[in-house]
């Protein structure tokens, strides 16, 4: 049997749809900034993000021997436990800055595995292939270089020229360009070595390979910008509500002031961390962590690792909240609770709640700090650290919503 490995491209920063989908926010009454936005291979289809939903459909259209998917460096292993649970064995490769440059590195990872003669490659955001196009291309196995799935042109095509010349196409000549495409891998690897591609196809026949086309699909639609979704017709995300706590301790010491929910305290203490030590917000980045299931701060910025010491935690907890926006979740608020015998806390509740609140993305009103002492009791009592506990409730980005009317 010819051995076919499928790679799925999915390392994308999704600059297109987030920007589109920040443009379509500012109908809503609260428009959202690019950053709070999800990348468009992470929207939910109840509970599934959307990569999964791809690699579940795409590798059941053959035996393939490797399957492998291109991904963000930092979202790995966060995908890797979606994998697990759901027991689907792909190999996971860094992405790189460009579709070619992701292509590249998968067929590096997958010649490490032991390699395959043909590689079935398509993008996460072509999210809706029907098994039957699968198939068609599939079924070309051997016959060329490479198999491409194309769509008509229904539309008069015309382009301006540099000297403002218009000139008009024969459609009958032109063909839509789709994914997953079939290529041998030995001719794609040297093919990619000689410029920079858009495709599978235009890099072989660039390089004197054999074209071979089938019929696409029109189902099978990239997700490139927020209304592209109305005609994708995918399931609505799941209206759970997510719940994350978190808790953080540091000794104290003599010193020049504290650092507590990103505000300077001055008093005669400090608080002994790798980090500036601020326990409110460390608490903060275990709750978002624990609420989407992504580790512990611990496991993120380790203290055994230089680059954190002395780390502002606010620059920590801005990473966590916005790896939380981009694979697709929503932060509605957070509720804290600090024990320290000393210094006082309550002077400075506001002022923590306003910039919590602005860490977040989310409003003043929806943050709340309660500050407590131990009736002199336990280690806090004796004035020998402070603790923090947060609880924070997000919910899955409704992206039916981020459209000019209703998707």
């Amino acid at each position: 049997m010819t051995s076919v490995a499928l790679i799925l491209l999915g390392a994308g920063e999704s600059s297109r749809f987030r920007d589109s989908a920040q443009c379509y926010s500012a109908n809503l009454t609260t428009p959202l900034p690019a950053t709070k936005l999800p990348k468009k291979q992470w929207l939910r289809l109840n509970e599934i993000p959307l990569w999964l939903q791809v690699a579940q459909n795409l590798h059941t259209a053959y035996t393939f021997s490797h399957c492998l998917l291109s991904a963000k460096a930092s979202e790995i292993p966060y995908m890797q436990k979606y994998l697990s649970a759901f027991g689907l064995n792909f190999t996971l490769t860094s992405g790189g800055k460009t579709r070619q440059e992701s292509l590249q590195n998968a067929i590096n990872t997958l010649e490490n595995l032991g390699g395959a003669e043909y590689v079935f490659v398509s993008d996460i955001a072509r999210c809706n292939i029907p098994q039957d196009l699968s198939h068609r291309v599939l079924q070309e196995l051997g016959h060329y270089d490479c198999v491409v799935p194309f769509l008509k042109l229904q539309d008069t095509i015309a382009y301006t020229d540099s000297n403002s010349a218009l000139h008009y196409l024969k459609r009958e000549n032109l063909k839509i360009i789709q994914t997953p495409q079939l290529s041998k891998l030995n001719v794609l690897k040297n093919a990619l070595l000689k410029g920079e591609f858009t495709d599978e196809s235009s890099a072989i026949y660039a390089n004197g390979g054999t074209i071979g086309f089938v019929v696409g699909a029109l189902e099978a639609k990239k997700l490139t910008f927020i209304e592209d979704l109305q005609d994708l017709q995918l399931p609505s995300p799941s209206k759970r509500t997510l719940v994350g706590s978190g808790s953080d301790i540091h000794a104290l010491k003599a010193g020049n002031g504290i650092i507590l929910g990103g505000i300077a305290i001055p008093c005669d203490l400090e608080l002994i961390a790798h980090s500036d030590g601020d326990v409110c917000l460390h608490a903060l980045c275990d709750g978002i962590l624990g609420a989407i299931g992504a580790g512990d701060i611990g496991e993120w910025f380790p203290d055994n690792d230089m680059t954190y010491k002395g780390a502002d935690s606010k620059d920590l907890l801005q990473k966590v909240v916005e790896f939380a926006y981009e694979v697709g979740y929503n932060i509605l608020q957070a509720d804290i609770t600090i024990f320290a015998q000393k210094p006082k806390i309550s002077p400075y509740k506001a002022a923590m709640e306003s910039q919590i609140a602005q860490l977040l993305g989310i409003p003043h009103f929806k943050v709340n700090i309660k500050a407590t002492t131990t009736e002199k009791l336990g280690f806090v009592g004796k004035g020998e650290g402070i603790l923090t506990q947060a609880t924070v409730v997000l919910e899955y980005f409704n992206w039916k919503t981020y459209h000019k009317g209703r998707i």
